[in-house]
């Protein structure tokens, strides 16, 4: 059967194993919470009539994405009581952050920004630290559950199916709150009947993690180096060696291992990574308001920001892809940094000229493309210096580091808009993300030389190469 696919599809055929199939699915879990606690949040509440100050802090309630490493260690190393022995130590973590997701969901459409804002927010701030729970342990799972061969088109399964969430959570959402509710106005009835839907849609991950196979861990890997500082606890209790070492192995070894490969360089990576997302994540969080104030109705920005920008994101990453393979990942790095921050001059042409659906669809795509650019280099930068040994820490400890300083500045994005306009506020955006590229320049002139080829293994030439 396996032969026959291969003969009739060639390379793609990779892409119709169940394991490939199961991360599309998983992907599509973990970007459909993003945007409905982002995104498509801040519109239900401008909407609703909050002022842009007060959805601009409420965009705060997404922190918990920035923070996930804090408990990584955790859904890394602790199996889970009665569903770690049914469905294995990642699908267990995975359900359950799945499940609570459902729920919170559930609680979001029961809730309405001027009668129970407490509420909505409660609820919402559990979505975002449920959805980064999951957001950690797919990302062990896909880095575990297969042979590296494997890994790229796994990689590719999951980014579409996270697009693919995210589009469902921003037109997806759109286009039902204006049919159950209203194109142009407010109806809370139409945005309750929307989140609810979402809740429902999750069920694909759900239906995905448990048609998923358990991966399998050599338990070698899990222990490394653990016992050489410990070799003097012998005198403490059976338990407590036990956790001493696994506190040790799962918390310590991961920042310890970082740091060992990079030394001080290290302290330049993170920065650059803290850095690097300023720009569109500070114009993100006033993206929606500034839609609706400039007058264009669900349905519009439904169809031009969120079908048609989410299909333009997915192009620029294809080319960005190829881009990286020919040019490097540090050079792309900068191409996307550079054309994430100049596009946001873009939206500072709309707000100067306001409703205009052209132009507008123009905007998005330009923006949309570099910021597919910028995602793949970014990507691919961040899997270059993670070990695979601590894949889940690490990486979670990058992708937090990823959003801290952006979304930290982005709460008060709706302050700055109210100080200063939209004209100048995305001139801002575009300001701030510019020292990003001095950073890139910085981090090339400290990358260590290359190695000869005839003292350097293939597999390690590629790692250097990236």
């Amino acid at each position: 059967m396996r032969t026959a696919l291969q003969q009739r599809f060639g390379a793609f055929s990779v892409y119709l194993h169940k394991r490939v199939l199961v991360l599309l699915a998983l992907g599509f879990s973990s970007g459909l919470p993003l945007m409905l606690v982002f995104g498509s949040l801040s519109f239900w509440l401008r909407e609703a009539g909050l002022d842009r100050t007060t959805i601009g802090f409420l965009s705060w309630v997404a922190m918990a994405y920035t923070i996930k490493f804090l408990w990584a260690p955790l859904v890394d190393r602790l199996p889970l009581p009665i569903l770690c022995r049914w469905l294995g130590r990642r699908r267990s973590w995975m359900l359950l952050s799945q499940l609570v997701l459902i729920g919170a969901l559930v609680g979001m459409s029961q809730s309405e920004p001027n009668s129970s804002l407490t509420s909505l927010i409660t609820f919402a701030l559990i979505v975002a630290f449920a959805s980064a729970t999951q957001d950690i342990i797919i990302d062990a799972f896909r880095i575990e559950t297969a042979p590296e061969e494997m890994q790229g088109a796994l990689a590719a399964a999951y980014q579409t199916g996270y697009r693919l969430g995210m589009m469902l959570a921003t037109a997806g959402a759109l286009a039902i709150a204006a049919w159950a509710g209203q194109d142009t106005g407010y109806d809370p009835l139409g945005w309750q009947t929307a989140y609810f839907s979402m809740a429902v849609a999750m069920v694909i991950g759900v239906i995905a993690t448990l048609l998923a196979k358990e991966p399998t861990i050599d338990a070698n890997k899990l222990q490394l180096e653990a016992l050489e500082p410990f070799s003097s606890i012998s005198h403490l209790p059976p338990w407590l060696q036990r956790l001493t070492m696994w506190c040790y192995t799962a918390i310590l070894c991961p920042f310890k291992d970082f740091y060992h490969r990079f030394g001080k360089r290290a302290l330049l990576l993170l920065a650059l990574i803290a850095c690097y997302r300023i720009a569109d994540v500070m114009m993100g969080v006033m993206a929606n308001v500034f839609y609706v104030d400039m007058g264009f109705s669900k349905t519009e920005i439904a169809t031009i920001t969120k079908i048609y920008g989410v299909i333009m994101t997915m192009v620029g990453a294809a080319i960005g892809g190829a881009l990286i393979a020919k040019f490097g990942t540090l050079r792309m790095l900068f191409a996307g940094a550079l054309a994430v921050s100049l596009t946001n001059l873009l939206f500072t042409l709309q707000a100067t000229i306001g409703y205009n659906t052209t132009l507008l669809t123009a905007v998005i795509a330009i923006d949309s493309f570099s910021a597919g650019l910028a995602t793949a280099a970014f990507i691919t930068f961040l899997s270059s210096l993670t070990n695979v040994a601590f894949s889940a820490t690490q990486y979670a400890l990058m992708s937090s580091m990823m959003l801290l300083l952006p979304k930290g500045l982005a709460g008060f994005s709706g302050a700055l808009v109210d100080a200063m306009g939209y004209p100048l506020f995305f001139s801002l955006c575009c300001l701030i993300g510019l020292p990003v590229l001095l950073l890139i320049v910085w981090v090339a002139r400290t990358e260590p030389a290359k190695t000869t080829p005839a003292k350097t293994e293939p597999a390690k030439q590629e790692q250097s190469g990236s």
